[in-house]
C-alpha cells in the first residue's frame, strides 16, 4: 500500500470516532484529521501538516520540553495507550481536554500515533459560572483523578481545607460518571442532630413518630441511581456511624418506623476538613467505616497551593458578583490579594471580592478597596480618620441582618473550623449553614 493510500484509509479510521482526532508522525506532524477536530479546534486551515504542540498550545517545542507530560512521548516510550490532561487551545479559549494516544504503525513499519481529545465539560480555564475552574499543575492533577475515578462507582474521599471547593469537586465527580443524568443529593452532616440522623438519611413513615403527620422521603432514597454526596463525614457523632456503615456494606435501609428493608442504589462521594486517619487513632472515627469511604481519596489544593490561579479566580467571581458591569481589579490590588494567606481558601476570596464590589467607586478596583475589604481599613474609614464599628455599621443604615452577615463573614474567614465559627456566633452548625446559604 502507498503512503498516500494509508493516510487515505487512517483518515477513514479517524472518521469513525466520535470524538476529534488526529494523526500524528513521529516528528509530531499532525497529518490528518477528523471532521468533528476540524468543527471544534479548526483543523489544518489548507496546511497539508502542522506540529501538534503548536496547533494544541501554541508551543515551538515539543509539550515536555515545556514543563508538561507528552501524551506521544509517553506512548512511544511505552508502546501502549498513553492517557493524559492538558489545555488546549480553542477557537472558544482554553479548554480542558483528556487525550488518549495510541500508537501504531504503516506497512513500511513507520511509526505514528492517533491521538483522540475527549473534551471535559466539568471544568473550565476559561471565567465561567458554577465550574470547577483552573489552569495551575495542582489543579489539572487533581481534574484528571477526578476524570479517571468519576467513570467508575467507586467510594471516593474528598480531603481538604474548609473553602476549597470540595461540593463542586463532588458534582463534577457526579457529572462525569454514568450516572449523570440522575439525582446529585448532598447530605450536611455537621447540621444532623441525633434525632433528625436517620429520619433525614431514610426517611420515615406516617405515625413513626411524635410530629410524623406524613410518610417521608429521605436522601438516601431520593439518591436513588445517582451520587449520594456526605459533607463533612468526619462531624458523624460516632454512636451514628455504624448505622452509616451498615448502609454502605449492605446498601440497605430501613425508614424510621418501617420493618421492611429497601435496596439502595447510589454512588458514594464524602468530603472532610478533618484529618480522618487521626481521629482514627484516637477512637473518634471507626476504622472500618473510614476504609469504606476512602477507597479512593483525593486531596483538594488550597488556594495558596494553587495560587497561579488567582487571577481567572478573581475575574470568574467578578463576573457571577456582576454580570452587567466589566468589574477588574488593578495590579497593585491584585498584587495585594496575592500576598494574602487565604485560610479561608475560595470561600474566603469570593467574600473579598464581593465586598470590593459593594465598596467601588467605579468599574476599576484599586488597592484601598481592597484594603477596605480585607478589614486592613475599616470600612467606613478615610485615611487619619477612625470611628468605631458600630457607628459604622449605623451610618451606613445596615440592617440587623445585614451585620449578622458581615459578623459571620468575619467569622469564617479567621476561623477554617465551622463548629468553632458556630460555638463563638452562639447557634448550632445547621442554624449556621442555613444563615450562610446565600
Amino acid at each position: 500500500m502507498t503512503k498516500i493510500s494509508w493516510l487515505r484509509t487512517m483518515r477513514n479510521v479517524l472518521g469513525s470516532y466520535h470524538n476529534p482526532a488526529v494523526l500524528i508522525d513521529a516528528e509530531y506532524n499532525v497529518v490528518a484529521t477528523n471532521s468533528s477536530y476540524d468543527f471544534r479546534f479548526g483543523g489544518l486551515n489548507g496546511r497539508s501538516s502542522a506540529k501538534c504542540f503548536f496547533l494544541s498550545h501554541g508551543y515551538r517545542q515539543p509539550c515536555d520540553l515545556e514543563g508538561e507530560t507528552c501524551p506521544m512521548q509517553e506512548a512511544r516510550d511505552s508502546g501502549c495507550r498513553a492517557s493524559v490532561l492538558h489545555i488546549h487551545n480553542t477557537p472558544q479559549g482554553k479548554e480542558h481536554v483528556g487525550i488518549d494516544t495510541i500508537p501504531i504503525s504503516d506497512d513500511e513499519e513507520n511509526a505514528y500515533f492517533i491521538e483522540v481529545i475527549n473534551p471535559i465539560r466539568d471544568v473550565s480555564a476559561e471565567p465561567i459560572a458554577n465550574k470547577m475552574i483552573g489552569r495551575s499543575r495542582a489543579f489539572n492533577e487533581l481534574v484528571d483523578l477526578i476524570q479517571r475515578v468519576g467513570k467508575t462507582d467507586t467510594n471516593v474521599l474528598l480531603m481538604g481545607p474548609s473553602g476549597a471547593g470540595k461540593e463542586l469537586a463532588a458534582q463534577a465527580l457526579h457529572s462525569s460518571s454514568s450516572r449523570a443524568d440522575r439525582s446529585f443529593v448532598t447530605v450536611e452532616c455537621s447540621g444532623l442532630t441525633d434525632s433528625l440522623f436517620e429520619s433525614e438519611l431514610f426517611g420515615h413513615t406516617k405515625g413513626a413518630f411524635t410530629g410524623a403527620i406524613s410518610s417521608r422521603t429521605g436522601l438516601v432514597q431520593s439518591a436513588h441511581g445517582g451520587t449520594l454526596f456526605l459533607d463533612e463525614v468526619g462531624d458523624v457523632p460516632l454512636h451514628l456511624q455504624v448505622k452509616l456503615l451498615r448502609l454502605i456494606e449492605t446498601k440497605t435501609f430501613r425508614p424510621v418506623g418501617d420493618s421492611k428493608a429497601i435496596a439502595a442504589d447510589f454512588r458514594l462521594v464524602c468530603a472532610t476538613h478533618k484529618d480522618l486517619p487521626a481521629m482514627v487513632e484516637r477512637g473518634e472515627f471507626r476504622d472500618d467505616l473510614y476504609h469504606r469511604i476512602s477507597t479512593f481519596p483525593i486531596h483538594l489544593p488550597s488556594l495558596a497551593e494553587r495560587r497561579q490561579d488567582l487571577p481567572l479566580l478573581v475575574e470568574s467571581m467578578l463576573l457571577r458578583i456582576e454580570d452587567k458591569v466589566p468589574l477588574k481589579l488593578t495590579d497593585d490590588a491584585m498584587q495585594l490579594l496575592a500576598q494574602q494567606p487565604f485560610k479561608g481558601n475560595i470561600r474566603e476570596l469570593k467574600n473579598i471580592l464581593e465586598r470590593a464590589a459593594v465598596l467601588r467607586q467605579g468599574e476599576l478596583i484599586g488597592a484601598d478597596v481592597i484594603k477596605r475589604s480585607l478589614n486592613l481599613i475599616p470600612l467606613s474609614e478615610s485615611p487619619g480618620q477612625k470611628k468605631d464599628g458600630l457607628i459604622q455599621m449605623a451610618e451606613q443604615e445596615l440592617s440587623l441582618d445585614e451585620i449578622e452577615q458581615r459578623y459571620l463573614q468575619v467569622l469564617m474567614q479567621t476561623f477554617a473550623d465551622k463548629g468553632r465559627v458556630a460555638e463563638i456566633a452562639g447557634c448550632s452548625l445547621r442554624t449556621l449553614y442555613r444563615k450562610l446559604e446565600p
